[in-house]
């Protein structure tokens, strides 16, 4: 059975991984994107990317970190792979937690309101993860449990499914489509919605990927582990309660109304 080399390409001693490939590409799209988006919220595209060039450096750095602190007790044996995160081995949460610490401080030196670059980021971030999914696809990892067959699924999403002698839950691909939906559904939002207020979609992209992420992750069979307790559930399902929280106080309490799709905020 065929299973995609997990290495595209080979410049004498260097290697491109795939993995690479799909998070570079959907990184470019989301700055494309983001930057098209920064003249609304009173930025510049220089801000967006001068962002970016802090954010993506410790967003990998925060997705490695993570990964390797809750998988201690075997890179303690293997240190030399620490570093090795084009063979597999991330957590999400990790590079979002670090990308929205640089963001704040980013934000605080330059003198913006956090919540207009969170906006901006949210639809960039949700087109990386559903690119990066296919990462995970070619590497044959972030895959669930055991299922009798996947003729659902086209031929060489199977064939890669195939893993350990059997056919497993496509894990990657309902992460990959749940984002992909989202992100859909916030550029006609906040394009549309002529209600949307600062801070909303940020709001919602908590929601939505919390509940999306909290679902996909019961289906995983390599979920990080605190005790019995799956630690990306747990995040989810207090990713989503801040979300509504947040969208909830922002709405009910808050007097001045910022509205997202004017031109300046209104009292």
């Amino acid at each position: 059975m065929l299973v995609i080399n997990k290495i595209a390409l080979k410049l004498g001693p260097f290697a491109i991984h795939w993995y690479a490939i799909l998070i570079v590409t959907g990184s470019v799209i989301g700055v494309w994107l983001a930057c098209r988006e920064s003249v609304r919220r009173h930025l510049t595209s220089n801000d967006v990317t001068d962002f970016v060039l802090w954010a993506v450096p410790f967003g990998l750095l925060g997705v490695r970190i993570y990964y390797v602190i809750f998988q201690w007790s075997y890179y303690s044996q293997h240190p030399s792979e620490i570093i090795a995160l084009w063979d597999g081995g991330g957590a999400i949460y990790g590079g979002l937690v670090a990308g929205v610490i640089v963001l704040f401080i980013f934000a605080h030196i330059q003198k913006f309101n956090p919540l207009d670059l969170l906006d901006i980021a949210v639809p960039a971030v949700l087109i990386g993860q559903a690119f990066g999914r296919w990462g995970n696809f070619v590497n044959q990892e972030a895959y669930g449990n055991i299922v009798s067959n996947l003729n659902w699924l086209p031929s060489i999403i199977r064939q890669q499914m195939f893993i350990d002698g059997a056919y497993r839950q496509p894990t990657f691909l309902f992460e990959s489509l749940g984002t992909l939906i989202a992100f859909l559904i916030i550029m006609i939002l906040r394009h549309h919605l002529k209600d949307l207020r600062r801070g909303e979609i940020f709001g919602f992209y908590l929601i939505w990927y919390g509940i999306v992420r909290f679902i996909v992750e019961g289906m995983r069979t390599d979920s990080l582990m605190l005790g019995n307790i799956r630690i990306s559930q747990l995040l989810s399902l207090l990713l989503a309660c801040f979300g509504i929280s947040f969208i909830l106080y922002r709405r009910f309490k808050i007097k001045t109304i910022e509205y997202y799709n004017k031109g300046e905020f209104n009292d």
